[in-house]
Protein backbone atom coordinates (compact mmCIF):
# COMPACT_ATOMS: atom_id res chain seq x y z
CA UNK A 1 0.00 0.00 0.00
CA UNK A 2 1.84 3.62 -0.49
CA UNK A 3 1.40 5.50 1.97
CA UNK A 4 0.44 8.86 1.78
CA UNK A 5 2.84 11.70 2.67
CA UNK A 6 2.74 13.56 5.81
CA UNK A 7 0.61 16.56 5.68
CA UNK A 8 2.20 19.86 6.50
CA UNK A 9 -1.39 21.32 7.99
CA UNK A 10 -2.16 20.54 12.03
CA UNK A 11 -4.91 18.11 11.70
CA UNK A 12 -7.24 20.13 13.75
CA UNK A 13 -7.28 22.44 11.47
CA UNK A 14 -7.26 20.38 8.62
CA UNK A 15 -11.02 18.97 9.86
CA UNK A 16 -12.53 21.79 11.23
CA UNK A 17 -15.72 22.01 10.35
CA UNK A 18 -17.41 24.69 8.04
CA UNK A 19 -20.73 24.31 8.49
CA UNK A 20 -23.07 24.04 11.65
CA UNK A 21 -23.90 20.44 10.18
CA UNK A 22 -20.71 19.53 10.79
CA UNK A 23 -19.92 20.89 14.60
CA UNK A 24 -20.14 18.41 17.01
CA UNK A 25 -21.49 19.46 20.42
CA UNK A 26 -23.03 22.72 21.73
CA UNK A 27 -26.82 21.56 21.11
CA UNK A 28 -27.78 24.40 23.39
CA UNK A 29 -26.35 27.03 21.59
CA UNK A 30 -25.60 25.49 17.60
CA UNK A 31 -29.06 22.96 17.97
CA UNK A 32 -32.33 24.10 15.98
CA UNK A 33 -33.90 27.12 17.12
CA UNK A 34 -31.05 27.99 19.48
CA UNK A 35 -29.79 31.57 19.37
CA UNK A 36 -26.62 31.60 17.45
CA UNK A 37 -27.57 28.82 14.74
CA UNK A 38 -30.74 31.20 14.46
CA UNK A 39 -28.34 34.10 14.00
CA UNK A 40 -26.16 32.33 11.62
CA UNK A 41 -28.85 30.93 9.55
CA UNK A 42 -30.40 34.58 8.79
CA UNK A 43 -26.96 36.59 9.26
CA UNK A 44 -28.54 38.83 11.48
CA UNK A 45 -25.91 38.96 13.90
CA UNK A 46 -25.74 40.67 17.17
CA UNK A 47 -22.49 41.25 19.21
CA UNK A 48 -21.95 38.42 21.24
CA UNK A 49 -18.76 36.93 23.64
CA UNK A 50 -18.13 33.09 23.67
CA UNK A 51 -16.48 31.79 27.09
CA UNK A 52 -15.67 28.08 27.46
CA UNK A 53 -12.34 26.17 27.46
CA UNK A 54 -10.23 24.98 25.37
CA UNK A 55 -11.12 23.32 22.29
CA UNK A 56 -14.55 23.59 22.42
CA UNK A 57 -15.21 25.02 19.19
CA UNK A 58 -15.59 28.92 19.82
CA UNK A 59 -12.79 29.76 17.04
CA UNK A 60 -14.40 26.99 14.88
CA UNK A 61 -18.38 28.73 15.69
CA UNK A 62 -16.10 32.14 14.31
CA UNK A 63 -15.01 30.51 11.55
CA UNK A 64 -18.23 29.26 10.72
CA UNK A 65 -20.07 32.77 10.47
CA UNK A 66 -16.85 33.84 7.98
CA UNK A 67 -17.51 31.36 6.04
CA UNK A 68 -21.65 32.04 5.59
CA UNK A 69 -22.25 35.76 6.27
CA UNK A 70 -22.67 38.13 3.80
CA UNK A 71 -20.56 40.52 5.74
CA UNK A 72 -16.78 42.15 5.74
CA UNK A 73 -15.34 39.31 8.19
CA UNK A 74 -11.49 40.17 9.96
CA UNK A 75 -10.12 38.33 12.35
CA UNK A 76 -7.32 39.71 15.13
CA UNK A 77 -5.95 37.89 17.74
CA UNK A 78 -5.15 39.99 21.08
CA UNK A 79 -2.01 38.43 22.08
CA UNK A 80 -0.43 39.74 18.83
CA UNK A 81 -2.81 43.19 18.03
CA UNK A 82 -3.33 46.19 19.58
CA UNK A 83 -5.74 49.53 19.72
CA UNK A 84 -4.00 50.31 15.86
CA UNK A 85 -5.52 46.76 14.86
CA UNK A 86 -8.89 47.89 15.98
CA UNK A 87 -8.39 51.36 14.57
CA UNK A 88 -8.05 50.03 11.26
CA UNK A 89 -10.85 47.28 11.53
CA UNK A 90 -13.38 50.53 12.33
CA UNK A 91 -11.82 52.84 9.49
CA UNK A 92 -13.07 49.93 7.49
CA UNK A 93 -16.48 49.60 9.14
CA UNK A 94 -17.30 53.02 8.31
CA UNK A 95 -16.24 52.37 4.82
CA UNK A 96 -18.50 49.60 4.66
CA UNK A 97 -21.30 51.38 6.18
CA UNK A 98 -21.43 54.02 3.50
CA UNK A 99 -22.10 51.33 1.37
CA UNK A 100 -24.34 49.74 4.00
CA UNK A 101 -22.36 46.77 4.38
CA UNK A 102 -22.19 45.08 7.68
CA UNK A 103 -18.77 44.28 9.76
CA UNK A 104 -17.42 41.82 11.79
CA UNK A 105 -14.44 41.89 13.83
CA UNK A 106 -13.94 38.35 15.83
CA UNK A 107 -11.15 38.76 18.75
CA UNK A 108 -9.53 35.79 19.78
CA UNK A 109 -8.59 35.49 23.66
CA UNK A 110 -10.37 38.64 24.01
CA UNK A 111 -9.28 38.88 27.65
CA UNK A 112 -5.93 39.36 26.89
CA UNK A 113 -6.82 43.34 26.18
CA UNK A 114 -6.43 45.83 28.85
CA UNK A 115 -8.71 48.08 29.61
CA UNK A 116 -7.72 50.76 27.01
CA UNK A 117 -8.14 48.27 24.20
CA UNK A 118 -11.25 46.81 24.89
CA UNK A 119 -12.62 50.71 25.44
CA UNK A 120 -11.32 51.28 21.57
CA UNK A 121 -14.37 48.98 20.90
CA UNK A 122 -16.93 50.34 22.82
CA UNK A 123 -18.84 53.12 21.00
CA UNK A 124 -18.38 51.25 17.32
CA UNK A 125 -19.98 48.21 19.27
CA UNK A 126 -22.87 50.38 20.85
CA UNK A 127 -23.18 52.37 17.88
CA UNK A 128 -23.54 49.20 15.58
CA UNK A 129 -20.69 50.31 13.07
CA UNK A 130 -19.14 46.38 13.62
CA UNK A 131 -20.17 43.52 15.29
CA UNK A 132 -18.18 42.19 18.00
CA UNK A 133 -17.40 38.28 18.44
CA UNK A 134 -15.42 37.97 21.14
CA UNK A 135 -13.66 34.63 22.03
CA UNK A 136 -12.40 34.01 25.46
CA UNK A 137 -11.10 31.03 28.26
CA UNK A 138 -11.14 33.22 30.92
CA UNK A 139 -14.63 34.10 32.87
CA UNK A 140 -15.74 37.76 31.25
CA UNK A 141 -16.96 38.80 34.70
CA UNK A 142 -12.82 39.31 35.69
CA UNK A 143 -11.28 39.81 32.46
CA UNK A 144 -14.16 41.62 30.01
CA UNK A 145 -14.64 45.84 31.06
CA UNK A 146 -18.69 46.03 32.70
CA UNK A 147 -19.03 48.71 29.94
CA UNK A 148 -18.44 46.54 27.06
CA UNK A 149 -20.02 43.19 28.43
CA UNK A 150 -22.92 45.57 28.63
CA UNK A 151 -22.96 45.53 24.71
CA UNK A 152 -22.60 41.74 24.13
CA UNK A 153 -24.11 38.91 25.12
CA UNK A 154 -22.47 36.27 26.77
CA UNK A 155 -22.79 32.82 25.75
CA UNK A 156 -21.09 30.05 27.58
CA UNK A 157 -19.66 26.55 25.74
CA UNK A 158 -19.44 23.67 27.79
CA UNK A 159 -17.26 20.68 27.74
CA UNK A 160 -17.15 18.36 24.68
CA UNK A 161 -18.66 15.19 25.67
CA UNK A 162 -17.21 11.77 25.49
CA UNK A 163 -19.44 11.05 22.67
CA UNK A 164 -18.59 14.67 21.00
CA UNK A 165 -15.00 14.07 21.51
CA UNK A 166 -15.38 10.52 20.06
CA UNK A 167 -17.64 11.51 17.35
CA UNK A 168 -14.49 14.30 16.29
CA UNK A 169 -12.19 11.92 15.89
CA UNK A 170 -13.83 8.99 13.85
CA UNK A 171 -15.34 12.00 12.11
CA UNK A 172 -11.40 13.06 11.37
CA UNK A 173 -10.53 9.73 10.31
CA UNK A 174 -12.88 9.35 7.66
CA UNK A 175 -13.24 12.64 6.39
CA UNK A 176 -9.35 13.56 6.30
CA UNK A 177 -7.48 12.32 2.98
CA UNK A 178 -4.34 11.48 5.18
CA UNK A 179 -6.19 9.55 7.32
CA UNK A 180 -8.30 7.78 5.60
CA UNK A 181 -6.00 6.20 3.67
CA UNK A 182 -4.08 4.60 6.75
CA UNK A 183 -5.76 1.11 8.34
CA UNK A 184 -6.39 1.47 11.60
CA UNK A 185 -6.12 -1.41 14.34
CA UNK A 186 -6.76 -0.73 17.97
CA UNK A 187 -7.29 2.93 19.35
CA UNK A 188 -7.23 3.49 22.89
CA UNK A 189 -9.92 6.07 22.21
CA UNK A 190 -10.63 6.34 26.49
CA UNK A 191 -6.99 7.28 27.64
CA UNK A 192 -6.77 9.39 24.45
CA UNK A 193 -9.64 11.65 25.83
CA UNK A 194 -7.72 10.89 29.03
CA UNK A 195 -4.79 13.11 28.26
CA UNK A 196 -6.91 15.42 26.10
CA UNK A 197 -8.47 16.80 28.82
CA UNK A 198 -11.96 17.35 27.14
CA UNK A 199 -10.04 19.59 24.41
CA UNK A 200 -11.17 19.04 21.02
CA UNK A 201 -7.61 19.99 19.66
CA UNK A 202 -5.36 18.78 21.69
CA UNK A 203 -6.80 15.59 21.15
CA UNK A 204 -6.78 15.92 17.58
CA UNK A 205 -3.30 16.82 17.89
CA UNK A 206 -2.30 14.11 20.14
CA UNK A 207 -3.85 11.78 18.00
CA UNK A 208 -2.12 13.25 14.87
CA UNK A 209 1.43 12.63 16.54
CA UNK A 210 1.00 9.23 17.64
CA UNK A 211 -0.19 7.86 14.25
CA UNK A 212 3.15 9.85 12.59
CA UNK A 213 5.07 7.44 15.25
CA UNK A 214 3.12 4.34 13.62
CA UNK A 215 2.65 5.64 9.89
CA UNK A 216 4.77 3.23 8.59
CA UNK A 217 3.02 0.04 9.50
CA UNK A 218 0.63 -2.15 7.42
CA UNK A 219 -1.90 -1.25 10.27
CA UNK A 220 -1.83 1.91 12.80
CA UNK A 221 -2.25 0.95 16.52
CA UNK A 222 -2.55 3.53 19.13
CA UNK A 223 -2.29 2.15 22.27
CA UNK A 224 -1.32 3.24 25.54
CA UNK A 225 2.29 3.11 25.44
CA UNK A 226 2.29 4.69 22.18
CA UNK A 227 -0.04 7.83 23.50
CA UNK A 228 2.18 7.78 26.87
CA UNK A 229 5.46 8.14 24.15
CA UNK A 230 3.82 11.03 22.42
CA UNK A 231 2.48 12.90 25.72
CA UNK A 232 5.76 12.28 28.09
CA UNK A 233 4.25 12.90 30.99
CA UNK A 234 0.65 12.56 32.56
CA UNK A 235 -1.38 15.45 31.05
CA UNK A 236 -2.57 17.59 34.16
CA UNK A 237 -6.18 18.53 33.95
CA UNK A 238 -5.93 22.26 34.60
CA UNK A 239 -5.73 24.91 32.01
CA UNK A 240 -4.28 28.09 33.74
CA UNK A 241 -6.30 30.39 31.31
CA UNK A 242 -9.64 28.72 31.47
CA UNK A 243 -12.58 27.76 34.03
CA UNK A 244 -10.34 24.86 35.83
CA UNK A 245 -8.10 27.72 36.71
CA UNK A 246 -10.82 29.28 38.68
CA UNK A 247 -11.86 26.22 40.34
CA UNK A 248 -8.15 25.28 41.24
CA UNK A 249 -6.78 28.36 42.59
CA UNK A 250 -10.60 28.47 44.41
CA UNK A 251 -9.75 24.99 46.35
CA UNK A 252 -6.27 26.24 46.59
CA UNK A 253 -7.70 29.82 48.91
CA UNK A 254 -10.59 27.90 50.62
CA UNK A 255 -8.01 25.13 51.80
CA UNK A 256 -5.72 27.80 53.72
CA UNK A 257 -8.71 29.50 54.80
CA UNK A 258 -9.93 26.56 56.33
CA UNK A 259 -6.28 25.90 57.81
CA UNK A 260 -5.28 23.03 55.74
CA UNK A 261 -1.73 22.94 54.77
CA UNK A 262 -1.83 19.69 53.30
CA UNK A 263 -4.52 20.73 50.74
CA UNK A 264 -2.86 23.67 50.41
CA UNK A 265 0.27 22.16 49.09
CA UNK A 266 -1.93 19.67 46.49
CA UNK A 267 -3.88 22.15 44.94
CA UNK A 268 -0.37 24.38 44.79
CA UNK A 269 1.01 21.48 43.04
CA UNK A 270 -2.05 21.25 40.70
CA UNK A 271 -1.59 24.75 39.60
CA UNK A 272 2.21 24.51 39.68
CA UNK A 273 2.30 21.35 37.57
CA UNK A 274 -0.50 22.36 35.01
CA UNK A 275 1.75 25.44 34.37
CA UNK A 276 0.99 28.29 36.31
CA UNK A 277 2.40 31.29 36.94
CA UNK A 278 3.96 31.62 40.36
CA UNK A 279 3.15 35.24 40.58
CA UNK A 280 -0.44 34.82 40.24
CA UNK A 281 -0.55 32.34 43.22
CA UNK A 282 1.72 34.23 45.07
CA UNK A 283 -0.28 37.61 44.60
CA UNK A 284 -3.65 35.74 45.79
CA UNK A 285 -1.77 34.61 49.14
CA UNK A 286 -1.20 38.36 49.44
CA UNK A 287 -5.17 38.98 49.34
CA UNK A 288 -6.02 36.29 51.47
CA UNK A 289 -3.00 37.16 54.34
CA UNK A 290 -5.23 40.08 54.70
CA UNK A 291 -8.60 38.94 53.99
CA UNK A 292 -8.32 36.06 55.95
CA UNK A 293 -5.36 35.75 58.37
CA UNK A 294 -5.51 39.73 59.22
CA UNK A 295 -4.74 40.93 62.59
CA UNK A 296 -4.56 37.37 64.22
CA UNK A 297 -1.30 37.32 62.32
CA UNK A 298 -0.30 40.41 60.57
CA UNK A 299 2.92 38.57 59.99
CA UNK A 300 1.30 36.49 57.28
CA UNK A 301 1.33 39.40 55.00
CA UNK A 302 4.65 40.74 55.39
CA UNK A 303 5.76 36.78 54.33
CA UNK A 304 3.12 36.94 51.37
CA UNK A 305 4.65 40.12 50.38
CA UNK A 306 8.01 38.80 50.48
CA UNK A 307 6.87 35.44 48.94
CA UNK A 308 5.71 37.41 45.75
CA UNK A 309 9.02 39.98 45.85
CA UNK A 310 11.19 36.59 46.29
CA UNK A 311 9.45 34.88 43.68
CA UNK A 312 9.84 37.86 41.23
CA UNK A 313 13.51 37.75 42.25
CA UNK A 314 14.03 33.65 41.77
CA UNK A 315 11.46 31.94 39.29
CA UNK A 316 10.87 28.60 38.80
CA UNK A 317 11.55 25.76 39.92
CA UNK A 318 12.56 27.18 42.49
CA UNK A 319 9.65 29.34 43.68
CA UNK A 320 7.86 26.58 44.51
CA UNK A 321 9.72 25.99 47.43
CA UNK A 322 9.06 29.70 48.28
CA UNK A 323 5.35 29.05 47.87
CA UNK A 324 5.04 26.40 49.63
CA UNK A 325 6.37 27.79 53.07
CA UNK A 326 3.78 30.81 52.43
CA UNK A 327 1.07 28.76 51.86
CA UNK A 328 1.42 26.14 55.15
CA UNK A 329 2.07 29.47 57.02
CA UNK A 330 -0.77 30.65 56.55
CA UNK A 331 -2.80 27.61 56.27
CA UNK A 332 -1.30 27.05 59.82
CA UNK A 333 -1.41 30.29 60.88
CA UNK A 334 -4.59 31.82 63.21
CA UNK A 335 -7.32 33.60 61.38
CA UNK A 336 -8.57 36.45 61.41
CA UNK A 337 -11.90 38.68 58.91
CA UNK A 338 -12.54 41.12 61.51
CA UNK A 339 -10.29 43.63 59.13
CA UNK A 340 -12.12 42.58 56.34
CA UNK A 341 -15.52 42.48 57.90
CA UNK A 342 -15.59 45.99 59.57
CA UNK A 343 -14.05 47.16 55.55
CA UNK A 344 -17.17 45.90 53.80
CA UNK A 345 -19.70 47.29 56.95
CA UNK A 346 -18.38 50.63 56.39
CA UNK A 347 -18.53 50.75 52.48
CA UNK A 348 -22.08 49.96 52.92
CA UNK A 349 -22.64 52.84 55.32
CA UNK A 350 -20.37 55.09 52.42
CA UNK A 351 -22.82 53.57 49.83
CA UNK A 352 -26.44 53.33 51.97
CA UNK A 353 -26.65 56.70 53.91
CA UNK A 354 -26.26 60.52 53.15
CA UNK A 355 -22.31 61.78 52.49
CA UNK A 356 -22.24 63.33 56.29
CA UNK A 357 -19.88 66.61 56.35
CA UNK A 358 -16.35 66.01 57.87
CA UNK A 359 -16.54 67.44 61.33
CA UNK A 360 -14.99 70.95 61.56
CA UNK A 361 -12.59 69.78 64.41
CA UNK A 362 -11.24 67.48 61.83
CA UNK A 363 -11.10 69.70 58.57
CA UNK A 364 -7.84 70.90 57.38
CA UNK A 365 -6.88 74.81 57.69
CA UNK A 366 -4.53 75.44 55.48
CA UNK A 367 -5.21 79.12 54.68
CA UNK A 368 -6.36 81.75 56.56
CA UNK A 369 -9.52 81.73 56.08
CA UNK A 370 -10.31 77.86 57.36
CA UNK A 371 -8.96 79.07 60.30
CA UNK A 372 -11.11 82.29 60.51
CA UNK A 373 -14.40 79.77 60.56
CA UNK A 374 -13.17 77.49 62.40
CA UNK A 375 -11.63 74.31 60.22
CA UNK A 376 -9.82 72.30 62.80
CA UNK A 377 -10.54 74.06 65.91
CA UNK A 378 -10.84 72.26 69.26
CA UNK A 379 -8.36 68.98 67.66
CA UNK A 380 -7.06 67.17 70.71
CA UNK A 381 -3.43 66.02 69.75
CA UNK A 382 -3.06 62.62 71.01
CA UNK A 383 0.42 62.41 71.50
CA UNK A 384 -0.58 65.34 74.42
CA UNK A 385 -2.04 62.85 76.29
CA UNK A 386 -1.56 59.99 78.62
CA UNK A 387 -1.03 56.91 77.08
CA UNK A 388 -0.97 59.21 73.65
CA UNK A 389 -4.85 59.25 73.43
CA UNK A 390 -7.88 60.90 73.89
CA UNK A 391 -11.49 60.16 73.87
CA UNK A 392 -12.96 61.92 70.71
CA UNK A 393 -15.05 61.41 67.92
CA UNK A 394 -13.66 60.64 64.68
CA UNK A 395 -16.84 59.91 62.62
CA UNK A 396 -19.52 62.58 61.16
CA UNK A 397 -22.02 63.77 64.02
CA UNK A 398 -24.75 61.10 62.57
CA UNK A 399 -22.67 57.94 63.00
CA UNK A 400 -21.25 58.81 66.57
CA UNK A 401 -21.03 55.20 68.25
CA UNK A 402 -20.98 53.37 65.03
CA UNK A 403 -18.39 50.49 65.30
CA UNK A 404 -17.24 49.00 62.25
CA UNK A 405 -14.26 46.67 63.50
CA UNK A 406 -14.85 43.87 66.32
CA UNK A 407 -11.33 42.52 66.94
CA UNK A 408 -11.36 38.75 67.47
CA UNK A 409 -9.85 36.70 70.35
CA UNK A 410 -7.47 34.95 68.12
CA UNK A 411 -3.89 35.01 68.12
CA UNK A 412 -1.85 38.55 68.34
CA UNK A 413 -5.45 39.99 67.33
CA UNK A 414 -6.33 39.65 70.92
CA UNK A 415 -3.83 41.84 72.02
CA UNK A 416 -5.07 44.71 69.81
CA UNK A 417 -8.47 44.20 71.18
CA UNK A 418 -7.53 44.53 75.15
CA UNK A 419 -5.50 47.92 74.01
CA UNK A 420 -8.74 49.12 71.87
CA UNK A 421 -10.95 47.73 75.15
CA UNK A 422 -8.84 49.61 77.48
CA UNK A 423 -8.85 53.19 75.63
CA UNK A 424 -12.55 53.04 74.56
CA UNK A 425 -14.25 51.47 77.50
CA UNK A 426 -16.83 54.52 77.45
CA UNK A 427 -17.89 54.82 74.48
CA UNK A 428 -16.90 51.33 72.13
CA UNK A 429 -17.96 47.42 72.98
CA UNK A 430 -15.01 45.52 72.74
Amino acid sequence: MNKPNFPQIPLAERVRPKSLDEFKGQDTLLGSGRPIRQMIENDNLSSFILWGPPGTGKTTIARIIAYHTKSEFHQINAVSSGVKDIRNVIDLASQNNLLARKTILFIDEIHRFNKAQQDALLNSVESGLLTLIGATTENPSFEVIPALRSRARIYVLEELSKDNLSAILFDAIKKDSFLSALKFGNIDINFLLYLSGGDARSMLNIFESAVLQQSSSDVVNIDKTVLENVVQKKNILYDKSGEEHYNVISAFIKSIRGSDPDAALYWMSRMLEGGEDPLFIARRMIILASEDVGNASPNGLVLAEATFSAIEKIGMPEARIILAQCATYLASSPKSNASYIGLEKAQSDVKNKPIYPVPIHLRNAPTKLMKDIGYGKEYKYPHDFDNHFIEENYLPDELNNTQYYYPSEIGQEKSLKDRLKFLWKNKKKY
